[in-house]
């Protein structure tokens, strides 16, 4: 009997004890987390990317006239002004060239003038009845085709005398000298490179952004632009132009901004942190990037609310808009002042048992910036006296 009443006992106190363990497990302990208010103003609706930049300017200077590089007067690095005289080739063979053209010039215009007076007499004899029409119509062709070979040699005259100034090469434009190709003792080629010149004063800026920015953008759309390599400073611009095709491996848009960098403070194939503002906004509802969490249901905020003296997390879907420092718009969803979940909101799940955690308050304790300086003077001069006195025997008392 005693066997069987103990049995019993124990039964019931494992199954007690199962039903505690059940519900220790049914009611998990609050997530520990940090809540913030949904705000509500003013929110500028932008795209960001990271582009590149492109000099406009960055022509190569070539020899227009063949001959042997007798003198070079600009290095690589060295700004130099438009109509600056760079180097210096040979033009002997060039002024050569130029006097059988001036030569050939004046023996046909020696032959057209023989030939005018020649027409005048023949014209005569023709009114006179002593020659026949047709012996002076030949006389006139032959003036006219003479007077033809004189224009054609006074082209080429002019051609060559041009080209003996083309042995001096000069920059096209004020620029800066980025390769000296040539050097003293060369002989080029009509064609062959001397310089290659880049010209920084404006530069274009590549933009990238998402295919799907395509209907939020367009020209005339003003752009602020900074770069590492000039902190602090913002470059403002307008896109100039949308690329109309795809690039088809980032599948992205080409949009196109100029700069204007007179200062020299940016240099081609530098990077620029681009934003372009699409829209703003007088009243829009935005939250901490933090709150939104991605759920199978989509985009979800956890609104923190009381049910049966307990505080929970009720998952709220919602629809995103636009993200502005650290901050995202809320299209719907939310109607503005509830209390959400900031930090922790991505363990949260629908009617969640939750404990807010305060904020640390700055300057709490005597250590921390903003405390008690002369608690913290006391408290370190009580730890150093008991420091002492460990250290030193004397000051120990006596074993008993």
């Amino acid at each position: 009997m005693r066997k069987t009443f103990a049995a019993g006992f124990a039964l019931l106190l494992l199954a007690a004890c199962g039903q505690k363990a059940e519900e220790k497990k049914a009611t998990p302990p609050p997530a520990l987390i940090t809540v913030t208010q949904v705000g509500s103003g003013e929110f500028e609706v932008v795209e960001e990317t990271l582009g590149t930049l492109e000099v406009l300017a960055d022509p190569k200077v070539g020899a227009e006239v063949p001959g042997r590089v007798v003198q070079v007067l600009a290095r690589t690095g060295q700004r130099v002004k438009k109509g600056q005289l760079l180097a210096v080739i040979d033009a002997g063979d060039t002024i050569l060239a130029n006097r059988a053209d001036a030569a050939e010039v004046r023996r046909l215009e020696a032959l057209a003038a023989q030939q005018d007076r020649l027409l005048e007499r023949q014209q005569s004899l023709v009114a006179r009845g002593f020659l026949s029409k047709n012996a002076g119509d030949d006389v006139a062709a032959q003036r006219t085709a003479v007077n033809e070979q004189l224009a054609a040699a006074r082209a080429r005259a002019e051609n060559s005398q041009r080209s003996v100034g083309k042995a001096r090469v000069t920059a096209p434009l004020d620029a800066l000298v980025e390769v000296q190709i040539v050097a003293p003792g060369d002989y080029v080629k009509v064609g062959d490179p001397l310089f290659q010149l880049v010209a920084p004063h404006k530069l274009r800026a590549h933009l990238p952004f998402p295919e799907v920015a395509a209907t939020r953008l367009a020209p005339g759309q003003a752009v602020s632009m900074t770069s590492p390599l000039a902190p602090g400073k913002l470059f403002e611009s307008r896109i100039h132009e949308i690329r109309p095709g795809v690039i088809e491996g980032s599948r992205t848009l080409d949009v196109l901004a100029d700069i204007d960098n007179r200062e020299g403070l940016l240099r081609g194939g530098g990077t620029v942190n681009a934003t372009v503002r699409i829209a703003a906004k007088a009243t829009a509802l935005t939250v901490p990037e933090q709150s939104v969490v991605l759920r199978p249901a989509g985009k979800v905020v956890y609104v923190i609310s009381d049910v049966e003296g307990q505080k929970r997390a009720q998952a709220k879907v919602v629809k995103a808009g636009a993200k502005r420092g650290g901050r995202v718009e809320i299209l719907e969803g939310l109607k503005g002042g509830e209390t959400i979940a900031l930090d922790g909101a991505g363990f949260l799940t629908h009617n969640a048992a939750v404990a807010i955690k305060e904020a640390a308050k700055p300057g709490a304790g005597p250590g921390a910036p903003g405390g008690d300086p002369k608690e913290a003077q006391s408290k370190q001069r009580v730890g150093a006296d008991a420091t002492a006195k460990k250290a030193d025997p004397a000051a120990q008392p006596a074993a008993k």
